[in-house]
């Protein structure tokens, strides 16, 4: 008899793009998993029970059994090696891994601090400086359009992890008053993410909360 599969439990707020890149690979997987929301607003986050799974008290966090997985990125490449046994999400030749990985860094940097920063400040109320985040986004997107004009995803023929790990903030990055439209090839790229079977979007921010 086949032994049933870990149960997995994410760890998420709805509206993080953090959390929504874990989400999306889940779903294009076929992977069920239990959504616990973390009340970010009233600190649940920094409670003892929650940062005795990450220190560093961020979400999301995975929990597939007695793993307990945290940082977006990190258990994104954790379900691709795990759960991907075709190894499309995060094929294990060293060239195309090197590729995802600067990916993967660039959504730890510059997508964070600047389309995820806006986002923060315009929809969430979060500190910052709103003008430095809208220039360093776009920045990311000048480079991130010239990249994708010749190419239909960041690395290789096929979609990846570091499809994924771009897109959420990207997407929403009107929410923080960065626009798409000077950016074709990006959109023609969120079109195509979209379009993958078993994609699931993140839900948009309350408009009411824009400043």
């Amino acid at each position: 008899m086949t032994a049933p599969a870990p149960r997995l439990v994410l760890h998420r707020h709805p509206l993080s793009g953090h959390a929504h890149r874990v989400e999306l690979l889940l779903s294009l997987l076929g992977l069920a998993a239990e959504r616990i929301d973390v009340d970010l607003a009233a600190g649940a986050h920094r409670r003892p029970e929650f940062v005795a799974k990450n220190p560093f008290g961020q979400i999301p966090v995975l929990q597939d059994g007695d793993i307990v997985i945290a940082d977006s990125n990190a258990i994104l490449v954790y379900l691709a090696r795990r759960y991907d046994a075709a190894g499309t999400w995060y094929p294990a030749d060293a060239e195309t891994a090197a590729e995802i990985q600067r990916w993967l860094s660039v959504a730890a940097g510059p997508l964070a601090a600047g389309p995820n920063r806006a986002r923060l400040i315009v929809r969430f109320g979060a500190e910052g400086d709103l003008d430095a985040a809208r220039a360093t986004a776009h920045g990311l997107f000048g480079v991130l359009d010239r990249h994708l004009a010749t190419r239909r995803f960041l690395v290789g023929r096929a979609a990846t992890i570091a499809d994924l790990a771009l897109y959420s903030y990207t997407a929403h990055a009107p929410e923080g008053g960065v626009a798409l439209a000077p950016y074709p090839g990006i959109e023609a790229w969120l079109s195509r993410v979209e379009a993958l079977p078993g994609f699931v979007p993140m839900p948009a921010s309350p408009a009411e909360r824009a400043a």
